[in-house]
């Protein structure tokens, strides 16, 4: 870039050069090694790959094998954005999260499963506004019943109680992006980055 014909201005090497100078040191570019593997950091790489074999398997409820093993578990209703923030938990941060949807076959006497009591300390609502939960739904399935305005407020309404009832921090993730939800909820549950 710097050799083209067009106005060029190297905001890193002006920042660069008056360190080089001061410490007399050369710097010493590495292709990729912001990414790249290195002894020191294999355990971490590791330890983020298993987070997200972690994710993956324990995707939309599809085992409740080992849910003590995750650091957290995200509850709600089908899209409102558990998969992607669970995604997003384990390749950023390396946080082994779990997440658990709750159906339209539930809402009728919508209670905690068994399987999540004893891991209430993990559990973690996501909740979304009824009008953009049916728009997104809508997209989905055109003109069903799971994109109805009526059925999207009633999960809601009815999720919402559960979170109320049994205690369990929830966030309403209509107006945020995954990057936010997911710094959010590592806020609100106490969690730390797992590598890096």
């Amino acid at each position: 870039i710097l050799q083209s014909e067009g106005f060029c201005q190297d905001i890193v090497q002006a920042l660069v050069a008056p360190l080089q100078q001061e410490l007399r040191l050369d710097p010493t570019p590495i292709a990729h090694r912001t990414h790249g593997l290195t002894p020191g950091n294999l355990n971490k790489y590791d330890a983020r790959i298993a987070a997200i074999d972690y994710t993956l398997a324990h995707d939309d409820g599809i085992s409740l094998r080992n849910l003590d093993q995750a650091q957290v578990i995200l509850l709600g209703v089908s899209r409102c954005g558990k998969t992607p923030t669970s995604l997003y938990l384990a390749m950023q941060y390396g946080i082994r999260a779990a997440n658990y949807p709750f159906i339209a076959d539930d809402m009728d006497n919508l209670i905690l499963p068994a399987s999540l009591k004893p891991l209430q300390h993990k559990l973690f609502g996501l909740t979304i506004n009824p009008e953009r939960l049916a728009a997104i739904r809508e997209e989905r399935r055109e003109n069903s019943r799971y994109a109805s305005m009526r059925q999207c407020r009633m999960e809601v309404t009815e999720v919402e109680a559960l979170y109320r009832k049994n205690k369990i921090p929830c966030l309403n993730s209509t107006n945020y992006s995954v990057e936010e939800i997911a710094t959010k909820i590592m806020d609100i549950m106490g969690l730390s980055r797992r590598m890096y």
